[in-house]
């Protein structure tokens, strides 16, 4: 008993810190689409709308192209539809966050390291089938998020 209430309070303080820390209400929401759109954004919330389907995050590739000025990050599936994702970029406090539904990491997988305007992508396993990314920028960007199908990705394309 003495268990559970600890871990609802503890729960409840979470929930209220959290809540304070981002105002998400008031953000924008957007629908990712299936291409690129070169609709940079610096802030708000977004998702794909998709499915539910069981997938592996199998891996993560990353460029810079100094004459487009952008950054890539490509996050490959092993499937031919990308998962169901929702995320929150704050290009003011630095961050972008990715939560994947029904995913898992590949158990090879390997992350990547500094960049350009990345410097640092963590992996967070939240239950079973239900994984979070965090990014945590060098600067304040803007970013072009979309995916692709057929194998599945989700590219993230970050420039100042």
């Amino acid at each position: 008993m003495k268990f559970t209430l600890f871990f609802i309070l503890l729960f409840q303080t979470i929930l209220v810190s959290y809540s304070e820390a981002q105002d998400l209400v008031k953000e924008r929401i957007r629908k990712l689409s299936n291409n690129k759109t070169s609709v940079y954004i610096e802030k708000g919330i977004f998702h794909n709308g998709g499915v539910k389907q069981e997938a592996v995050l199998k891996s993560i590739r990353q460029s810079y192209n100094p004459k487009l000025g952008f950054e890539r990050v490509v996050i490959d599936f092993n499937t031919n539809n990308v998962p169901k994702i929702y995320g929150h970029i704050s290009s003011q406090d630095k961050m972008l966050y990715v939560d994947f539904f029904d995913t898992s990491l590949a158990k090879e997988f390997q992350t990547i390291g500094s960049k350009h305007f990345v410097e640092k992508i963590n992996f967070f396993p939240i239950e079973k089938n239900y994984l979070s990314m965090e990014i945590k920028l060098k600067s304040k960007v803007t970013a072009d998020i979309f995916y692709l199908d057929n194998p599945a990705r989700l590219v993230i394309d970050l420039k100042n």
